[in-house]
């Protein structure tokens, strides 16, 4: 099996690659090989390759930033995807693309299923909820919403830029941090993510949207707290809500997401976000430890 990875050396991407490379062979893709924006590339690409899957982790994900260069957003977030479903299809090839949570508005109290009407209230949003319509124009689709990735610091390069790993960082080091207390997530462990990727590619799972993240659902106060419990450090959060901060595009306050139907195709629930939390930092930890 040949799997082509668009944004191979991210955060996701270095996970899926690495999930993939086991059995598979794996073609990676950064941006300085290949311009997503550039539709006829794009199609050469592809074709030449001739991949059975195509994952595209490749985003643009500065979620402030687009709010003045929406422009930007769109190429990436929207209308690359489009010639990267376009390009699997012309191949016969199953294409894996990742959604967010940011196109719901976070105005309820229950975790978001994949029924539920997009509200999406920024550029960003907008530019992601955009790409998941097109990557629906590969007929064998799978569009994969995540949030609040970790796990990339052990990833390599380039790769760590994770909300939890900043928090660890500064749990390990006794460094105040401010964490918001009122807004609700559920955190996805880039290892799971990888793992229930290549299930669902591999089980041939109804083609689709689906919510990928761990289960359960905490505010980053909440996860801090189970940072500073697991290291056994001093804590060093401060609390604040999400208003004390200036942000220049709005950010769901509950922003949660049920995996459900993920769980149904897997045959198997996701692990919970503790659970992914303690096996991460149990890694981590390690990799500190050795010499």
């Amino acid at each position: 099996m040949t799997v082509l990875v668009l944004g191979a050396v991210g955060q996701l991407g270095s996970a899926i690659v690495r999930e993939f490379s086991r059995d598979a062979d794996v073609v990676r893709s950064t941006v300085d090989d290949l311009d997503i924006t550039d539709h006829a590339a794009v199609m050469a690409r592809v074709t030449a390759i001739a991949p059975d899957v195509v994952v595209n982790c490749a985003a643009y994900n500065d979620v402030d930033a687009a709010e003045d260069d929406p422009l930007t957003a769109v190429e990436v977030n929207a209308f690359a995807v489009r010639s990267l479903a376009q390009a699997a299809a012309s191949a016969g090839a199953a294409f894996v693309h990742y959604g967010t949570d940011f196109v719901f508005d976070g105005r309820t109290s229950t975790p978001y299923t994949e029924s539920d009407s997009p509200t999406p209230r920024s550029v960003y949003s907008v530019s992601k909820l955009m790409g998941e319509w097109f990557a629906g124009e590969a007929p064998r689709h799978y569009v994969l919403r995540v949030e609040s990735l970790f796990g990339g610091a052990l990833e390599g390069p380039g790769a760590r830029a994770s909300s939890v790993d900043r928090i660890i960082d500064a749990v390990l080091a006794g460094r105040r941090m401010r964490v918001f207390v009122d807004r609700v997530v559920s955190p996805a462990y880039i290892v799971d993510v990888a793992g229930a990727t290549r299930a669902l590619l591999e089980t041939r799972a109804a083609p689709g949207l689906y919510h990928c993240v761990n289960s359960g659902r905490c505010t980053w106060h909440e996860l801090g707290l189970e940072i500073v419990r697991l290291t056994g450090r001093a804590d060093c959060l401060d609390p604040v809500p999400v208003s004390s901060v200036a942000l220049r595009a709005e950010r769901p306050r509950f922003a949660a997401l049920d995996n459900a139907k993920l769980a149904r195709a897997l045959g198997v629930p996701m692990p919970t976000w503790n659970d992914a939390l303690a096996r991460y930092l149990s890694r981590r930890l390690d990799g500190l430890q050795s010499p």
